[in-house]
């Protein structure tokens, strides 16, 4: 990879290197399969111009999700469109559940992380979906270790509660909606 000179070799190295795990990401926060795409064009664009703050090769994946982190927040903030819901009332929900769990599909998935707020939803896609470490995590939201932590737990917590009730409706008969163009393939699934 050319890091000096000329940006453009060192931009497809990067493109070729991490376009699936990004626009994975950006499909996980935003939902949507045209907004992750621009997501992921924009994240791409944005690194063409501040290629120069790269210094290390071997952090360019965290760099990368980064930029996009911040790209989808600032879209959240000037769109207002970000959802409150509170995770304080969610309980502990009986392992019988996981049963159930086994049957969700990826729309139903994508739907729940919906849901989230961003601070819950953003370390659960970088652990589960993109298997960054709790450190890495820390890193990347700028938050304790401890935060990362319990934050996965409070939103695995809510995830399960919220597959649950949609797993019991379709027990009932209702339809189950879609599958979405993301796959959960590659996924951590120990502790969900």
């Amino acid at each position: 990879m050319l890091w000096f000179g000329s940006a453009r070799p060192a931009i497809e190295s990067l493109v070729e290197s991490h376009y699936a795990a990004l626009y994975r990401y950006a499909y996980r926060l935003s939902g949507a399969a045209q907004e992750a795409e621009d997501l992921t064009q924009e994240t791409f664009c944005l690194a063409q111009t501040k290629l120069f703050q790269l210094r290390e090769a071997n952090r360019a994946k965290a760099w990368l999700f980064s930029i996009l982190r911040n790209a989808y927040l600032h879209k959240v903030r000037t769109s207002k469109q970000e959802k409150q819901v509170s995770l304080d009332s969610i309980g502990e929900i009986p392992d019988r559940d996981s049963e159930r769990l086994s049957d969700i599909d990826a729309a139903q998935l994508q739907n729940a992380l919906d849901e989230l707020p961003e601070a819950f939803k953003t370390p659960i896609i970088l652990f589960y979906f993109e298997e960054f470490s709790y450190k890495e995590i820390a890193e990347q939201m700028d938050v304790p270790l401890g935060t990362v932590m319990s934050r996965l737990a409070r939103a695995k917590a809510f995830l399960r509660q919220r597959l649950t009730d949609r797993a019991e409706l379709v027990e009932m008969g209702t339809p189950k909606p879609q599958a979405s163009p993301a796959s959960g393939e590659g996924m951590r699934t120990e502790g969900l």
